[in-house]
């Protein structure tokens, strides 16, 4: 990096709550573009006064919001002599090893992005790490993808598309296409493709990259897609659309050919 970079990251090592800090984001695994921003983790045992991290952010910029709760534990701000934005979120060490071990060792699958942390792990670069914690984390990914883990995100994401019996997103989508509900149908097809891709990534043994340009890295990085997802899918986010369900269907049948 750069020695204002460099101490920015120094002034977090102080707190004694701090295990380890991490680059993580599109940066870190080289997706990044001009508007990317950066993603630091900064991993602790224990929450870091409001007050003090202030402290560091109002030295270094202009425009900040610290204490955001929006999307968990975070501070943001932009650094004026680098010109970019930090995203610096705060990850509670137990909450990060349960997670780990409840994916990846105890097989269990989410809605959609069932492994999005353990990419952002596995692929993000260690700034800091006091006593090996974070590297020991980021060695248990280097064993196979689990063959459990695979059919556990097919199965219950698969059941979600179409084939529960009851509240299933096509079903949902149904329903709010009939009512002319534009806001529920584009929430319901956002939950479909999350499920969806999670699918894709599980069966190619991929970790999910999360929610940016997904189309694009299926294409880079997975050897099995369904026919025409790329094409079915940008159809899809035209709405209204008369052929939505059709659309759906498609993406369903071509998806459970890779799968079978």
């Amino acid at each position: 990096m750069n020695k204002i970079f460099d101490s920015i990251i120094k002034q977090y090592t102080i707190f004694p709550q701090v295990e380890a800090i991490s680059l993580g984001g599109s940066i870190a695994s080289n997706m990044s573009d001009k508007i990317s921003d950066f993603d630091i983790y900064v991993f602790v045992s224990a929450d870091i006064p409001v007050e003090f991290r202030k402290k560091i952010v109002e030295k270094i910029s202009s425009l900040y919001e610290i204490g955001c709760e929006y999307f968990g534990p975070g501070d943001e701000y932009f650094v004026n002599d680098l010109n970019i934005q930090f995203d610096v979120m705060f990850v509670n060490m137990k909450w990060f090893e349960n997670m780990l071990e409840n994916v990846w060792e105890k097989h269990f699958a989410a809605n959609g992005y069932t492994t999005c942390f353990l990419y952002t792990l596995k692929y993000s670069k260690i700034l800091y790490d006091k006593n090996n914690w974070l590297q020991n984390l980021k060695l248990k990914l280097e064993s196979n993808y689990p063959e459990k883990l695979k059919r556990n995100i097919v199965r219950r994401n698969l059941m979600l598309l179409k084939d529960k019996p009851f509240a299933s997103y096509y079903d949902q989508i149904k329903k709010a296409i009939e009512r002319k509900d534009f806001v529920s149908l584009n929430h319901r097809i956002t939950a479909f493709l999350a499920s969806y891709f999670d699918i894709i990534f599980a069966i190619n043994e991929k970790l999910h990259p999360g929610e940016k340009r997904l189309i694009e890295y299926a294409q880079q990085n997975c050897k099995i897609l369904p026919e025409n997802f790329d094409s079915d899918i940008n159809l899809l986010l035209i709405q209204p659309n008369s052929n939505t369900l059709d659309i759906l269907n498609n993406l369903i049948k071509n998806l459970k050919k890779i799968i079978e």
